[in-house]
């Protein structure tokens, strides 16, 4: 199956309230465990469980998944999140959350990103602050380090807190990001056009990704990090990649995550394969990719400049990052038509999941004129109150 010409396929971010039976599989890998994500919502997991990471069996409804090292996070298409195994610092005790729409989980803390953009954090001793992230805003996608955070603004910059003892966290310059990814000690981040920037630890080479080119996702974990090719070929740096961690052979690829010590792959076939592999992945089919199509317009006055006007196809439960912007003397009014899967119908920049087919319309409006004589008249009224205030007080003081 093609993959669709687009950069932004892959975001890990999932909208609310997505029809049973329309989720998009995906895999993830912790230490030692890899979990699946079926088509139909349930999960599968296999390898190590001494700390019950691998117990999802009863897990339904579920639209994307995280692994930490030794705990499993799910995210429920009612925006609620579950979660299995280790619970040393309360990672797992997210049962409280509402309205999240990404998770992402790091060793042992797990980052929410909720559906007005802003995000919480759970777990971890937060020592190195690696979870103050209750004033980020307009945020939408995140991704959790060792011990810290990172998260993709709207505007395609990027934000970082806690440890920054490898210069993990010094993406301020960072622009033009479509998706950010987190490993132990480093941080890396997929520009439009299919290029990578990386910064943080670099001894095993985890960060010379400078040749990567055509890159539609990345993942990372530990001290490597995984690239998908537009091609569905995989590219891979870090310590092992030519060895253990050897994936210059895979084909078809339409995702990947890195565990500590084995990338898996999921095939447009719903089938899987991985480096180190266990053998029970052979009998896993996490089900049919299927694809579903997104037309856009919009109303005189501006235009919708991301992705386009036109329509465009793209893999169930992709995230589309939607740019609006209105002609000189015009201003957006908000997103009509199939409007259920829109983050926020009344940003200009927001992004639609995909989960069904949908067409939509971005609204403008002409600005109001300047009233003149309103200001005008509102100026004068509160001078002379001053005025006023001002004699008076003299008269008292007199």
């Amino acid at each position: 199956m093609p993959l669709p010409d687009d950069l932004t396929i892959n975001h890990p971010a999932m909208a609310l309230n997505m029809t049973q039976g329309s989720v998009a599989p995906m895999v993830a890998a912790g230490w030692g465990h890899i979990v699946g994500l079926k088509s139909d919502g349930t999960v599968v997991a296999v390898g190590g469980n001494f700390r019950g990471q691998c117990d999802v069996s009863g897990w339904t409804d579920i639209v994307q998944v995280s692994t930490g090292d030794y705990y499993t996070v799910g995210l429920k298409s009612d925006g609620t999140v579950v979660a299995v195994g280790d619970n040393y610092y309360g990672q797992c005790n997210l049962g409280r959350w509402t309205d999240i729409v990404q998770i992402a989980a790091g060793p042992m803390h797990v980052v929410g990103l909720k559906s007005d953009g802003t995000v919480v954090a759970k777990g971890s001793s937060n020592f190195f602050g690696e979870r103050n992230v209750g004033n980020w805003t307009d945020i939408i996608q995140v991704a959790a380090g060792d011990y810290f955070t990172v998260g993709l603004k709207s505007d395609d910059t990027v934000v970082a807190v806690g440890a920054n003892h490898f210069g993990e966290c010094d993406v301020g310059n960072w622009n033009d990001i479509v998706q950010v990814a987190a490993g132990d000690d480093h941080t890396l981040g997929l520009k439009s056009d299919g290029t990578m920037v990386a910064v943080g630890r670099n001894e095993y080479g985890q960060c010379d990704i400078g040749g990567w080119m055509d890159i539609i996702q990345v993942a990372a974990c530990g001290y490597h990090t995984v690239g998908l090719r537009s091609d569905g070929t995989v590219v891979a740096a870090g310590p092992w990649v030519f060895t253990a961690l050897d994936v210059s052979n895979w084909t078809d690829i339409i995702q990947v995550t890195a565990g500590r010590s084995r990338i898996v792959g999921l095939k447009s076939d719903g089938t899987l394969v991985a480096t180190e592999s266990k053998v029970e992945l052979a009998k896993w089919n996490l089900g049919i990719i299927t694809e579903h199509t997104l037309t856009i317009s919009s109303t005189v006055g501006g235009a919708v400049t991301t992705p386009g006007e036109e329509s465009f196809n793209y893999t169930a439960g992709a995230m589309v990052h939607l740019v609006a912007e209105p002609d000189a003397g015009y201003r957006f009014v908000n997103w009509t038509g199939d409007v259920g899967a829109i983050f926020d119908v009344n940003a200009a920049t927001t992004i639609i999941a995909m989960t069904d087919n949908y067409s939509i319309t971005a609204n403008f409006e002409e600005k109001p004129p300047i009233n003149w004589a309103l200001i005008g008249g509102i100026i004068g009224g509160v001078v002379a109150v001053g005025l006023v205030i001002f004699f008076v007080h003299r008269r008292r003081t007199a």
